[in-house]
């Protein structure tokens, strides 16, 4: 009698997967950067919200290479549904074109499961240099730098990071010469912003949102599609006068390659349902992160089309990380 692979693998999964259960392993949820930032966070709010439903589940950090480390730990486990990782825009968009070896490939060693979040980026001025070019808004930002080429610099967390591919696009969008400025992460670019040392910035909104409330920083817009609802009040940057524009950091969880779709949809159903109650949209909330849930084909579609998306923008940057 021929066997057919496919029903094969699937049943094979999950036994597996009901093997672990029934030894009382919790599910695995390996988070591919350190603790305390915004994709551990929302990682942490999501385990907790469908332990009821998926019961115990340990997040585990595993940083190191950019988010390679973790993202290739998930790639190479037993796809009996005991793994997952978080992944995100970069180590599923950014680093597959930023490093010259990444260990994995993020589409074909992967199983989507559902994308879980985005956070806006926006794009933030030092007020008083704002004050002093006259500048209030994104259309007279992009006025000032095409009449003054090379004056305006902008930072970032570090060559190839989301911020320094974001300023990349806002150059080749809007026909600008602004020089970058990489700095060696997030939070000393948000100090050379503030302190007037660079004119501008790409940065998560969640971490600029104190100094935009305060004053010291003009926020001109968010980089996302959509208006943000934690301050909905900031046009998109396609609104403010370039279409098309699109930069979020988004979050997304991922099984290894071949994970049964009997598993894959089990998992889907746990963290779509996690995401649609009040109380996680509320946590996310005070992250600043939009919840986004998708089937896991709408997720793998996703994530090409990022990949896809951000290939030109990394080899214009000229950003490569050996």
């Amino acid at each position: 009698m021929k066997i057919d692979r496919r029903r094969w693998l699937a049943a094979a999964a999950l036994f597996a997967a009901a093997a672990v259960r029934a030894q009382g392993r919790p599910l695995r949820l390996v988070v591919p950067y350190p603790p305390g930032g915004p994709l551990d966070l929302v990682a942490r709010a999501l385990a907790d919200a469908v332990k009821d439903s998926l019961g115990p589940v340990i997040v585990e950090n595993k940083p190191g290479a950019g988010g390679d480390i973790g993202a290739d730990f998930v790639a190479k486990a037993a796809p009996d549904g005991s793994t997952i990782v978080m992944g995100a825009v970069a180590t599923h968009a950014i680093n597959p074109w930023l490093y010259r070896h990444v260990p994995y490939d993020p589409v074909r060693d992967f199983t989507p499961i559902t994308l879980v979040a985005q956070v806006p980026n926006v794009l933030v001025m030092n007020a008083g240099r704002a004050r002093q070019m006259g500048v209030a808004n994104l259309r007279q930002l992009i006025a000032y730098a095409r009449a003054h080429p090379g004056r305006l610099n902008y930072g970032s967390g570090g060559n190839g990071s989301a911020g320094h591919l974001a300023g990349e696009l806002f150059k080749s969008r809007a026909g600008l010469f602004i020089v970058h400025i990489p700095y060696s992460g997030a939070a000393p670019a948000q100090l050379a912003l503030l302190s007037g040392q660079v004119d501008l910035n790409f940065d998560n909104l969640a971490a600029a949102a104190a100094n935009i409330r305060s004053g010291r920083l003009l926020a001109l817009a968010v980089t996302t599609p959509l208006r943000s609802s934690a301050m909905p009040e900031l046009p998109t940057m396609a609104e403010a006068g370039l279409p098309g524009f699109d930069i979020s950091t988004w979050f997304g969880l991922f099984g290894p390659a071949h994970l049964a779709p009997a598993l894959t949809a089990r998992l889907n159903k746990a963290f779509v349902g996690a995401l649609e109650t009040p109380a996680l949209k509320s946590r996310l909330g005070l992250l600043m992160a939009e919840p986004a849930p998708t089937t896991p084909l709408q997720f793998g579609a996703f994530v090409k089309s990022e990949l896809a998306k951000y290939g030109p923008i990394v080899k214009a940057s000229g950003a490569v990380v050996d």
